[in-house]
């Protein structure tokens, strides 16, 4: 007759986490039956990005088009080692069923994206939505254009 460890149980499911030293065994225990209980929505190795199925998002700019020259900026000058990191970055969540490539019939222009390099040499993808931030140029009434102090 074998007796299993819930807690060797559960580290072998959730092998890939790092846990505290610190941690009791029955802390340990309590914390990996909270993440199985809510594992649908956490980041594993077959799915390395948390998604809830069955609900799709759309978001909406109140911005119209034609897009104010401020939002339609040019691609910023990258080498030919940033742009294959721009590539891996945008085909990994891709790649995933995260997000989606446009059609050739879409028309997305707002933003530029931007590689930024972490302190342990990995990559990270952004976009530049920093013209969305600054609503005093993106509207042009004349109210707009000289805000009080």
């Amino acid at each position: 007759m074998s007796t299993h460890d819930p807690l060797e149980e559960l580290l072998n499911e959730f092998r890939e986490g790092q846990f505290s030293t610190n941690l009791t065994s029955k802390q340990k225990l309590s914390l990996l039956k909270m993440l199985r209980k809510n594992r649908q929505a956490l980041a594993i190795c077959e799915e390395p990005l948390g998604k809830i199925r069955g609900h799709d998002i759309e978001l909406y700019l109140d911005v119209e088009r034609p897009y104010p020259p401020m939002l339609r900026r040019p691609p910023y000058p990258e080498s030919l080692e940033t742009r294959k990191e721009i590539e891996k970055n945008i085909n990994k969540p891709l790649d995933m069923d995260v997000i989606r490539k446009i059609g050739h019939n879409e028309i997305v222009g707002i933003t530029t994206p931007v590689l930024i390099t972490c302190h342990d040499g990995k990559y990270r993808l952004y976009g530049d939505f920093r013209a969305l931030n600054n609503p005093q140029k993106l509207i042009g009434t004349l109210y707009h254009r000289y805000p009080m102090p």
